[in-house]
Parts: C-alpha cells; structure tokens; sequence
C-alpha cells in the first residue's frame, strides 16, 4: 500500500467514524507544524494543511483515528495492521497488500 492509498484509507476511515476534515492554506503556518485533531460543539475535527506532506497527514490522521474504538469497525486488514503496530513515525512504508490464498 502506498502512502497515497494509506490517506485515502484514513480518511475514508475518519469520515464513517464521523470526523470532520478540513483542509487550510494558512499563509505564515509551516505545513508540517499546522495541523491536528480537535472537538467542536460536540463535532470531532481533523484540520490538516494544504501544503503538508503525506506523512504529516497520515501522522494526523493517524492519531486522530486512535481515539475511538475500532475493533468493530471494518476497514481493510492492511489499514488495521498498520493501526495495530502502533507506529510512531509515517517515515516508513506503510504495509505491503498480501494476495489472499485459495
């Protein structure tokens, strides 16, 4: 899986858990400092920067996914291994698809 699959996955992720992401162009924010998850009047929020890498947004996204519960949430044996490792840096590859056997 690439890191471009991986965001797309988080953020499909994100979006059935009920996070709210947006994306901002802050002119005089460095894009790998801006960004995060929050609450709004009860509403979760992931803000992420226009400008920002794919590994500080999978980072983001990441952290925010973490803090519910998601042993019943279906989503793709790739994307639960890579939540479960627990990884602390996106710097390295996320994992590979494996072909189911017969």
């Amino acid at each position: 899986m690439t890191h471009e699959e991986l965001l797309i996955q988080l953020e499909e992720l994100a979006e059935r858990l009920n996070i709210r992401i947006r994306t901002e162009s802050p002119k005089k924010e460095d894009p790998s400092a801006f960004g995060g998850f929050c609450r709004v009047n009860d509403q979760y929020r992931v803000i992420l920067h226009s400008r920002a890498s794919f590994g500080r947004k999978i980072e983001i996204l990441t952290d925010a996914v973490r803090h519910f519960d998601l042993d019943d949430i279906y989503m793709r044996p790739a994307l639960r291994e890579y939540l479960k490792k627990g990884m602390d840096s996106t710097e390295s590859e996320p994992p590979q698809s494996r072909p189911r056997g017969r």
